[in-house]
């Protein structure tokens, strides 16, 4: 921690400290659970007219400001962002003397009172009263400078959500994504499994695995590269369509897009042919989609894609000597000394 942060760190404990010999617990463990989503109050203000004169409301003070006997602070939960205004006719001097000297960015508050909108139409919600729900030891980064060393944002990644509304955004269509796959898989009489992490031979993959020791049985493992030969031993059991949704690792490289350990999916089923998996996987792609963006319709490095539509089938080969420049001619073409001596490097390998 740089001075400046310390300082900050022992002020607000100072603070805590201060609330405690008020009788004043910084962490309570019960609070009211009569609250709305901060959205929900939003929606309440239609064109000039407040659908409810009241409402409570919970979240992170984002920002806090002073104006004499009045402050404005933007409460925000997981839902949206409110402008909260506190003054000392309606608090009262004891509980706006309370948020003066012991409340800051950062803390959680529970806030109860009226709807009202601002002469420069904020929708806001005017406090008659307020409680802490938990004291903030550490400054969060502000909105207005924002949160922008990649290295910080990968690393601490709580701090990212806390600052960047697309982040939260991007975790919540994540959730939404994996969600899909499952409910789409699930309603196709697949069943879901989860299949050991722990592996005595590493396999289904040509990966650089990690390399784990059990105590118990003193012995290595490896973590799993893959969740192929699992769920493979499934369908030798008897079971027909089987999938799971799991971690899997690879010692390997890493930068701001590739992890050693991230989420994957597989799925099998028996009696099904090339092209029943062709119309499968396509539909199974677009019910994602459409539950993840809301449109069948996407866009990625400034070049919009139509999911809809059905999709066009081509023979690897023709694809590969179509942008690679090299002919396939046969199974047995060496691929890799041929890339080679055009001075290509060779990733993908043919079966």
């Amino acid at each position: 921690m740089t001075t400046r942060e310390e300082n900050i760190r022992a002020e607000r404990i100072a603070k805590l400290e201060n609330l405690k010999r008020k009788g004043i617990e910084p962490y309570p463990i019960k609070t009211s659970a009569v609250r709305r989503k901060i959205y929900e109050v939003l929606e309440m203000f239609g064109d000039g007219v407040i659908a409810e004169k009241f409402a409570t409301i919970a979240g992170r003070i984002k920002s806090l400001r002073s104006h004499g006997k009045i402050y404005f602070c933007d409460v925000e939960d997981e839902s949206a962002k409110m402008q909260v205004m506190l003054n000392v006719e309606e608090l009262g001097n004891e509980l706006f003397s309370l948020f003066h000297d012991h409340i800051d960015e950062g803390d959680f508050i529970e806030v109860e009172g009226g709807l009202m909108v601002t002469k420069a139409g904020e929708r806001t919600l005017a406090a008659k009263k307020f409680k802490l729900l938990a004291k903030a030891l550490r400054a969060i980064p502000s909105d207005y400078y924002g949160l922008k060393d990649v290295e910080t944002r990968l690393r601490r990644r709580y701090l990212d959500l806390v600052v960047n509304p697309e982040a939260r955004d991007l975790f919540k269509k994540k959730s939404v994504f994996w969600g899909s796959f499952r409910t789409f898989l699930l309603e196709r009489d697949f069943w879901e499994f989860e299949t050991p992490v722990l592996e005595s031979v590493p396999g289904g993959a040509e990966a650089e695995p990690f390399v784990t020791h059990h105590k118990a049985l003193d012995r290595d493992f490896y973590l799993r590269i893959s969740l192929e030969l699992p769920l493979k031993r499934l369908l030798v059991g008897g079971f027909e369509r089987v999938f799971e949704i799991g971690r899997i690792f690879r010692n390997e490289g890493i930068d701001t897009e590739h992890l050693q350990d991230y989420q994957q999916l597989e799925f099998y089923w028996a009696y099904a042919d090339y092209e029943s998996l062709k119309k499968f996987v396509r539909e199974m792609y677009q019910y994602v989609i459409k539950k993840t963006f809301g449109t069948l319709t996407t866009s990625y490095q400034g070049q919009e894609i139509d999911w809809s539509p059905d999709w066009p089938t081509h023979e690897f080969h023709d694809l590969f000597e179509k942008y690679v420049g090299i002919p396939v001619e046969s199974r047995d073409t060496d691929l890799k000394k041929t890339a080679e001596n055009g001075g290509l490097m060779l990733f993908v390998g043919l079966t």
